[in-house]
């Protein structure tokens, strides 16, 4: 009896190199996103190394302890610092609270439905609105309204209402990325639900509420003309919440709209520079102490 024959089977066509091809691809992409990366960082640098080239130079111990007279043309800015720091304080101590028990709402105890992506959207649309429109919307309800005048307090609470926003947000986002064990743990050894959230939840998400105050407070003390149509442009050392005042980014408007002088315009911007750089470089070393505390690390 014959065996039968098997017949071997055709050769497969070499299959292209697409490993090669995929690897290709991926590194063009890792080379396209180092490049964005390079550019902004480029672009971040020549503008902060030119406005510090022509300002430190301006920076000395008058510059910071003096007033302004001849219409900014001479003197220091010390008033507008006082003033650039009360206003930034007042507008995190009335936001930063009202943020963050927003936040903690909506997190840790709202359901989610249409309420809650009502209040989001809401949120979003006031961090994308434009200063000017605080401002006049500052100007009604405080200077007019409330006749509070163009004063520290007025210009402190439209600035509050311009970071709540930011602040509220990135804490939210802080709280909802806490892992879920965490207060499943606490909760089994007999916490309450707001002991979780005090002694568990809020400590693990520090750096990022941190973080979203650092945001408000740049905010904050980057405005012009919410501050131009609350505060006032009096270059003088506020003396009460009702006194009006000139912040910094305002003296710096002021001097180069106007021509006055284009040296001190750059000292001040400058000084402004290396006071956000401080603040945030102070937050975080604080932040890194208070999780090295509860044993973490970042």
């Amino acid at each position: 009896m014959e065996k039968d024959t098997i017949t071997p089977p055709m050769p497969m066509p070499p299959l292209p190199d697409t490993l090669s091809l995929k690897r290709l691809v991926n590194n063009v992409w890792i080379g396209l996103l180092w490049l964005c990366g390079l550019i902004t960082l480029a672009i971040l640098i020549v503008i902060i190394g030119y406005i510090l080239l022509n300002g430190l130079g301006v920076i000395n111990w008058n510059f910071l302890t003096q007033s302004s007279y001849n219409m900014g043309q001479s003197g220091g800015i010390y008033p507008m610092i006082v003033a650039t720091i009360a206003i930034t304080l007042i507008a995190v101590l009335v936001s930063a609270p009202l943020s963050i028990g927003a936040a903690i709402y909506l997190s840790e105890y709202a359901r989610q439905g249409p309420h809650t992506t009502l209040i989001r959207f809401g949120a979003d649309c006031l961090a994308g609105i434009p200063s000017i429109t605080f401002g006049m919307f500052g100007y009604i309800l405080f200077v007019y309204y409330l006749r509070m005048g163009f004063s520290l307090i007025a210009g402190g609470l439209t600035l509050a209402i311009m970071a709540l926003p930011i602040i509220l947000r990135v804490s939210e986002e802080a709280i909802k990325v806490v892992p879920q064990p965490y207060r499943l743990g606490s909760l089994a050894m007999g916490a309450t639900k707001w002991q979780t959230i005090r002694k568990v939840v809020l400590p693990t998400a520090i750096p990022g509420i941190i973080t979203g105050i650092i945001l408000g407070m740049g905010r904050a003390i980057g405005e012009t003309a919410a501050v131009y149509l609350t505060a006032g442009t009096v270059a003088k050392v506020p003396t009460s919440l009702f006194s009006p005042i000139r912040t910094m980014t305002l003296h710096v408007y002021l001097l180069v709209t106007n021509g006055l002088s284009e040296q001190n315009a750059f000292g001040t911007s400058a000084l402004l520079i290396i006071m956000i750089l401080a603040i945030t470089v102070a937050s975080n070393y604080m932040t890194r102490r208070f999780i090295a505390r509860l044993g973490g690390k970042i």
